[in-house]
């Protein structure tokens, strides 16, 4: 298996960005949240760059498969709970355009990494 330094990798640090902007949009949200969505959401942005992380240093490409599809469905999660956060008022939704968009191209790149890898 050819080993990946995660460091290098597109997927990581387009979600390593990421974090950072869920974590400022985050902070807008009602302190009666923290335990909520809030910690939620931040939790499972977090788990995308870590199931990269974790995958890359994995010994076979199937194992590297498996934490990529792990980090895809904690990004499904992101994208649910933003759209959670618009219809409970948290966000509007124009103000969420660019992050939504960076989430679909991130699931895009996830996807293809991880088909690549078979």
């Amino acid at each position: 298996m050819k080993k990946h330094n995660y460091k290098k990798l597109t997927i990581w640090l387009r979600a390593k960005e990421l974090v950072k902007v869920v974590y400022l949009i985050s902070e807008k949200f009602p302190d009666s949240e923290r335990f909520g969505i809030t910690s939620q959401m931040r939790r499972a942005i977090v788990s995308v760059v870590l199931n990269i992380v974790e995958g890359s240093g994995r010994n076979s490409s199937k194992d590297f498969a498996h934490f990529l599809n792990m980090a895809y469905t904690s990004l499904l999660e992101v994208e649910c709970l933003m759209t959670l956060s618009i219809d409970l008022n948290f966000l509007k939704e124009v103000d969420t355009t660019e992050v939504q968009n960076e989430i679909e191209e991130l699931l895009k790149m996830i996807y293809a990494f991880r088909d690549n890898l078979k």
